[in-house]
């Protein structure tokens, strides 16, 4: 099996390690699909008309690609893969395009990512190759979000560490015998052909190499013996996001969306999600040692409560955690047509008609905070989502308080309440049908936040998606359970 891998001198300071005589290549397969060195051609990768326009392939391909991609998130969501269901998901934008020439996930640095798909790709691979080209994209930004260390990712031998690990938890997850092939050939790094060429090398030098499920046991386990080799090897790029000069991945962005996948995996392991616990562990024994950021991350998350470790200088507010997840996904921002000036001139000079990009936020988001006052409300409750609003930029808030009516007032006002609980009160005043001293609320929320003990009579409001319910100590989480389910989560505190 031909191995997209060069082998270089250990101590070289060639960050290619050269070719020497165990060189290996492959010749392009019989098609115009050259995934050896996938390029992202000359077109913006976050302006999505440029992308959607780009030499589009024929409408039964693309067709046929967006129900391979569906269909394997879906399994994904299902039985096989927590962390790559929910990465995706925050891909609001999914697209195929044959600017890219596999797949990949844009991090951009307004906040946004994006799928993108080279359609043929997809086709020719077939379900199971899809399944196996998504989970790899998935597990890739999440390793770049726990080893942000940029001396670490910009060690190709770690790179050859993390393909590896990736693909061999990918077979065995999707429970794969080999990498998916496209035209006879592999497509990616096969672990068990390096852990082959790994052996051969220390067995030349008169050392033991480990077995291969002690090889590809953590990322840094792996990294350790290849470093052990005479010559280690240096990925050629057979993705994207191995090209230097490939997609965005804006940092910052990219560890905003890995915390959300990952406390959104946490949050349901530990409501009992079996896929979700056993992935999550696994994916916390493979990283942990590998750098104190992860570690950090980890202990951050409070994720050792799933090994039944805890940390006992740490409280972790688990209904804080997933409000700040929920309203981030509910508050992004917004887009305006802008005009790039550098890449117009190039197209302008090209011959080409220029055109905008979307981009950056188009308005103030809108977000109503109601408290239900016909009982007891915590203190502190109120305090953290005062100060949490007041630090949400570009956010224009509006606070209520309600019982069998609704009260607007303003944080630090003292709020007054009793004599039964209406939702439908809320639900009614916020979508413009009733007024209060006569005043309407003329405005489109783009969230409500309802805290309250969720007993009264369920509601239905005209958007679900954008009501999110925070249910106190001993309250009612119909919410969750409601037709269609709403955004829920009780109010507790503590590592409960």
């Amino acid at each position: 099996m031909r191995l997209p891998l060069r082998y270089g001198p250990a101590a070289s300071g060639d960050p290619t390690g050269g070719t020497g005589d165990r060189a290996m290549s492959a010749d392009p397969p019989p098609d115009s699909l050259d995934v050896r060195t996938p390029r992202l051609h000359v077109v913006d990768p976050t302006d999505r008309r440029a992308l959607a326009e780009y030499r589009p392939a024929a409408p039964a391909v693309v067709a046929e690609a967006r129900r391979l991609k569906e269909a394997a998130l879906l399994d994904f969501g299902l039985t096989e893969s927590a962390v790559a269901s929910w990465l995706f998901a925050k891909c609001h934008h999914q697209l195929a395009t044959t600017a890219v020439d596999t797949a990949a996930v844009v991090a951009s640095g307004d906040g946004s990512c994006l799928l993108l798909y080279n359609p043929d790709f997809f086709v020719a691979l077939g379900l199971d190759g899809v399944k196996f080209a998504l989970f790899h994209e998935a597990r890739h930004l999440i390793q770049r979000h726990l080893f942000a260390d940029p001396e670490l990712r910009d060690d190709p031998v770690f790179t050859v560490a993390t393909e590896v690990t990736v693909n061999h938890v990918a077979l065995h997850r999707l429970g794969r015998t080999g990498l998916p092939l496209l035209h006879g050939e592999p497509v990616g790094i096969d672990p068990r052909a390096v852990h082959r060429d790994y052996t051969a090398d220390l067995r030349q030098q008169g050392l033991d190499p480990v077995c291969y499920e002690d090889f590809t046991e953590t990322d840094h386990g792996c990294y350790v013996e290849l470093r052990r080799m005479d010559r280690p090897p240096v990925p050629v790029p057979r993705c994207v996001h191995l090209d230097p000069a490939g997609v965005p991945l804006d940092q910052e962005t990219v560890d905003a969306a890995a915390s959300s996948v990952l406390l959104n995996v946490l949050l349901a392991a530990r409501r009992g999600n079996r896929t979700a616990e056993q992935e999550l562990l696994d994916l916390m024994r493979r990283t942990e040692g590998g750098s104190a950021a992860a570690s950090r991350i980890w202990g951050n998350l409070g994720a050792g409560a799933l090994r039944g470790q805890t940390v006992r200088t740490r409280r972790v507010d688990w209904w804080q955690r997933w409000l700040v997840d929920v309203l981030a996904s509910r508050l992004r921002e917004g887009e305006r047509l802008v005009y790039p000036k550098k890449r117009g001139a190039i197209l302008a000079a090209l011959g080409h008609d220029p055109m905008l990009s979307r981009r950056g936020p188009v308005r103030d988001r809108v977000l109503v905070i109601a408290f239900d006052t016909s009982g007891s409300m915590p203190d502190p409750v109120v305090q953290w989502l005062t100060e949490l609003v007041g630090q949400i930029d570009g956010v224009e808030a509006h606070w209520l308080s309600f019982d069998a009516g609704v009260m607007p007032f303003k944080p630090g006002e003292r709020v007054l309440g009793g004599g039964g609980t209406s939702f439908q009160a809320v639900v009614d005043y916020v979508e413009g049908r009733t007024t209060v001293d006569g005043k309407p609320f003329e405005e489109r929320p783009d969230a409500v936040v309802m805290v309250t003990d969720g007993y009264a009579p369920p509601v239905a409001p005209a958007d679900p998606d954008r009501w999110i319910w925070l249910i106190t100590d001993g309250g009612h989480d119909w919410p969750e359970t409601h037709t269609p389910a709403m955004a829920c989560h009780r109010v507790t505190t503590g590592d409960r």
